[in-house]
């Protein structure tokens, strides 16, 4: 007759588990997953950082900068009508140097550029992003004639020819509307413009999530309970929703920016002299022989804010999906 096996105390399970707080084996929610891996996606977290740098410069900036409308004509060349010095004439009280003919500075220019492009893409993109999300769920969730009339709504919607609209309409609006007047004015009308015609993109998305979702099990229970339309809507399928809403808001941000800028250089956003990108680098096209820095200056300010943006949302789609390998 073979002995028993005597347990070590270390082999015990009491043993084993003596010590084991309750904090080693619990869970991890979704967001903790998810900001997991976005911390460990370091192109993502590049963009982030510099996404939040440009938000607390486009904030804090315009109080730090000297005023960008001040001109310097003493370090411009009289004779060939360019800054004094290389590379536009950077300097110490000057580091990304300043305009030909007049002399204003750069820097200052581009903070005050960063703020209204900011402001007007973020508030456009909260505009597009809440027509569409609404929208976007009440054609998916009903379908029938209302899914048809939605759907048809935002086939019009990405018809219409946005650049000549927003051309036209700055046009034909006076100088004085809605108790606005100046830029007020034109930074609304921009906002109203940009976000009330893109909301279809987000509108398609979110439809076709909402149309996935109103078949799942989660849903089916809800109207079994006696749960009505409203309820479904804002309190089974929107926080399902909240992945996909937050991943294509960053995505649809760096659209705007450039919307924004190329409405500048064509001459109907942001009205002289308060500097913006896009008008900063219609006024270098004419000084680009002279002084490249006048152009090359904007055009990486609006190359690496779309890109922090698209790298931002990539890694955040990447984090929220479940399914992918990264």
């Amino acid at each position: 007759m073979t002995a028993p096996v005597e347990m070590t105390p270390q082999a015990q399970p009491e043993a084993i588990l003596e010590g084991v707080g309750s904090a080693a084996i619990e869970g991890r929610s979704p967001g903790q997953i998810a900001w997991m891996r976005l911390r460990r996606d370091r192109v993502a977290m590049a963009g982030g950082i510099y996404i939040v740098f440009l938000i607390l410069v486009a904030i804090i900036g315009p109080h730090l900068v000297q005023n960008p409308d001040t001109f310097h004509s003493n370090l411009i060349n009289p004779t060939f009508s360019r800054p004094i010095g290389p590379w536009g004439g950077i300097s110490l009280a000057h580091p990304l140097g300043v305009e030909p003919v007049n002399g204003r500075d750069m820097l200052a220019r581009i903070v005050v550029g960063a703020q209204y492009s900011l402001l007007i893409a973020l508030l456009a993109t909260l505009l597009a992003v809440s027509i569409g999300v609404v929208m976007g769920v009440i054609a998916g969730y009903f379908g029938g004639w209302i899914d048809a009339i939605i759907a048809r709504a935002m086939d019009v919607f990405l018809a219409f020819p946005l650049l000549l609209f927003a051309i036209a309409l700055v046009g034909v609006i006076p100088s004085t509307a809605f108790g606005l007047s100046g830029n007020s004015l034109r930074v609304g009308l921009l906002i109203f413009v940009i976000g009330f015609f893109a909301w279809p993109y987000m509108g398609r998305i979110i439809r076709g999530q909402t149309l996935s979702l109103r078949e799942r099990e989660f849903v089916d229970a809800a109207r079994s309970l006696g749960a009505g339309g409203p309820y479904i809507l804002f309190h089974e399928l929107l926080p399902n929703l909240a992945a996909p809403i937050l991943v294509y808001t960053t995505l649809l941000i760096p659209v705007n920016i450039l919307f924004e800028a190329a409405l500048s250089y064509l001459g109907v956003g942001i009205m002289l002299p308060t500097p913006s990108w896009g008008r900063m680098i219609t006024d270098a096209v004419q000084y680009y022989t002279v002084d490249p820095m006048f152009m090359i200056i904007p055009g990486l300010a609006i190359f690496l804010t779309v890109l922090a943006f698209n790298l931002f949302g990539d890694g955040l789609r990447d984090a929220l999906d479940p399914r992918s390998s990264r």
